[in-house]
């Protein structure tokens, strides 16, 4: 009797667990999510880890096949266990937030940790959150960065913007302004509202980076335009004093008037004296 290799079943899994992917993004085929996740179930059946997890994902949401709690989380489990480090933070996410299991932090915590250890900056950040906070385990802030760190340097936005308020505020590690800047800056780059804010305070103030009203305006308006309400009142002062921009009292009340219809004190307290 003929015994096919392991390998050759390997391979097999492979090919249907790509061509499942393939069908998913509707990339080089027509997109087709139940074609999707029947190629994926082939690969699951051969025990192909990113199969399981993929087909974990279609039955939590419901796409191309029919919604099943359990299943998604039967596959999600395989998957975690055969080592897939995208399972394992979903499955420590799923126990830390009590999300279709019962909550349980340690449970959730031993997931993360062992998707951080294989490198998955997800949950790199996540138990950097969780040892800030302290949220079942003692809080730890050289833990914390210690995590942050290892998440920033895969380029993780919000692990950069985290390791420029530590750096900023000298909380988990020494002070130091220079390097808040520099991870202002990563997060910045890369679309982070609070690190565009914090950059345009540090260009503005000239304390941590060379000062520059230009530069100021141009990164309160980068998260001015992502809604963020404090860098909304700050680009209203620029407006209404004439720095980094030109002078112009109406943008100035525009935008005074945005962030106080959002709960801005300040914008609420300079509306009044532009009344006046």
């Amino acid at each position: 009797m003929f015994v096919e290799p392991v390998q050759a079943k390997s391979e097999e899994a492979a090919a249907q667990y790509v061509l499942g992917n393939a069908y998913y993004q509707g990339k080089d085929v027509p997109q087709d999510s139940e074609k999707a996740v029947f190629w994926w179930q082939k690969a699951a059946d051969q025990g192909y880890p990113a199969a399981e997890y993929n087909l974990s994902i279609a039955y939590l949401k419901g796409k191309g096949i029919t919604q099943n709690q359990k299943l998604s989380q039967f596959w999600l489990q395989r998957a975690a266990n055969q080592g897939n480090a995208a399972a394992q933070y979903a499955l420590g996410s799923a126990y830390y937030q009590g999300k279709g299991v019962s909550q349980d932090y340690e449970k959730g915590l031993f997931w993360w940790q062992k998707a951080a250890d294989q490198g998955n900056a997800d949950a790199q950040y996540a138990l950097g959150v969780a040892y800030h906070d302290g949220g079942g385990v003692s809080q730890d802030s050289e833990k914390a960065v210690f995590w942050w760190q290892k998440a920033a340097d895969q380029g993780y936005v919000a692990a950069e913007s985290v390791l420029g308020v530590l750096y900023a505020r000298g909380e988990g590690v020494s002070q130091d302004r220079a390097k808040a800047v520099f991870w202002y800056q990563k997060a910045a780059d890369q679309g982070n509202a609070v690190a565009q804010y914090a950059l345009g305070n540090a260009y503005n103030q000239g304390k941590d980076a060379p000062q520059d009203d230009a530069k100021a305006v141009f990164w309160w308006q980068k998260a001015a335009n992502q809604g963020y309400v404090a860098a909304g009142y700050n680009l209203g002062v620029a407006y209404l004093k004439g720095q980094g921009v030109a002078q112009d009292k109406g943008i100035a009340r525009s935008l005074f008037q945005q962030a106080a219809d959002k709960g801005n004190a300040k914008a609420k307290e300079a509306l009044q004296k532009l009344s006046y």
